[in-house]
């Protein structure tokens, strides 16, 4: 499948071109559908949490999943490793089509597909110690004989930076960065290929925030492995990834690598997102124009016609509510999903929220 998604740039002219590395998951067309109930006040009706997304991870890079809240990029993220049904669609992991593998033979997929959660005490088992913790991918996956799980155990912790003196200890008696840490060290420890991380930060301080996210780059040089990274914050994702999804009311509207994106983005709804974001500079924030996006994101149960974005768009035009866009290629490497991507192509470029950290 070719498509949007963490792909290389593009050589400069006269540059020799580099050997791009393969795809390692390939979404196509994926759906995932829902069959609300009537409740008290509400229709029944089917929600469309994902609807017709089509993404690429390549070996070795970090793509980065934006959106608000209700824009399906969780429900996307379980979907890969089962947690949600796959309505529709195709999802290829190294090859092979694993969207409609029962759970039997999805098992051994589960040692390269690992998923770091949102929600550091809620993802730990509350009666496990530390050690007990990070013993079960060894134990469920048979990496290791039992003789040998506590030396395991403590050389995990020692590369997420956690002192072993902690193994014995209760794992939700932790504190909130050390809770993270730990659920990376259990997503490292069958070796995967891919970790998709659900907002890993969140919940966190800012400076532990820089901690866990200076300590998953760290990682992914050591390992090489590919991340599939889901946040709300647009300076986390500046931070982390060197290619950009954008998604709204289950679709992907938007994809691009990090630096084009932050500087000249192609779909109306990208660039809201860019000018709504708070900058951690006093003085900048009081010169710039930061306007909430307008309306609502309606539901996913009803999608407006269309684009689905143009209610709230301010460039919307009669073409918006009448025809749907398809995700196109504008330029190398730039998808978007907007009649008018072209003529965005050729505005002044814009400069996004920087990083934590980061530079430029």
């Amino acid at each position: 499948m070719t498509g949007p998604g963490a792909a290389p740039r593009e050589p400069a002219a006269g540059s020799p071109a580099p050997a791009a590395p393969p795809l390692l998951l390939e979404i196509s067309d994926l759906q995932v559908h829902y069959r609300a109930p009537r409740q008290a006040g509400l229709r029944a009706g089917v929600v469309r949490a994902v609807d017709g997304v089509t993404l690429s991870v390549a070996r070795g890079v970090t793509l980065g999943l934006v959106g608000e809240s209700g824009s399906g990029k969780t429900t996307l993220a379980k979907s890969l490793v089962k947690l949600e049904p796959v309505t529709g669609g195709e999802i290829r992991f190294g090859g092979t089509e694993i969207g409609g593998l029962a759970d039997r033979a999805f098992l051994p997929m589960r040692r390269r597909i690992q998923m770091v959660f949102q929600d550091s005490l809620n993802s730990l088992n509350p009666r496990y110690t530390v050690a007990g913790t990070l013993r079960e991918p060894f134990v469920v996956h048979s990496l290791a004989p039992r003789s040998e799980l506590r030396e395991k155990v403590a050389e995990l912790m020692l590369r997420v930076g956690l002192s072993p003196e902690l193994m014995d200890e209760p794992a939700v008696q932790l504190s909130g960065g050390q809770r993270q840490r730990v659920n990376i060290a259990r997503a490292l420890a069958p070796g995967p290929e891919l970790i998709i991380a659900d907002e890993p930060t969140s919940a966190l301080d800012v400076s532990v925030q820089a901690q866990i996210l200076n300590l998953m780059l760290a990682l992914q040089r050591e390992v090489g492995m590919s991340y599939l990274f889901i946040s709300h914050d647009l300076g986390v994702i500046r931070r982390v990834a060197s290619h950009v999804a954008v998604m709204y009311l289950g679709k992907v509207v938007e994809t691009a690598p990090r630096a084009d994106i932050y500087r000249q983005p192609l779909h109306p709804y990208t660039r809201a997102l860019m000018q709504a974001a708070p900058v951690p500079d006093p003085r900048v924030e009081r010169q710039r124009t930061q306007a909430p996006i307008p309306g609502e994101v309606p539901s996913a149960m009803d999608p407006p016609p269309g684009c689905r974005f143009h209610p709230r768009c301010p460039l919307a035009r009669p073409v918006c509510s009448a025809e749907e866009p398809a995700l196109r290629l504008v330029t190398g490497g730039r998808w978007s999903a907007c009649h008018f991507a072209e003529e965005l192509a050729g505005e002044t470029a814009v400069t996004g929220p920087p990083g934590p950290g980061a530079s430029g």
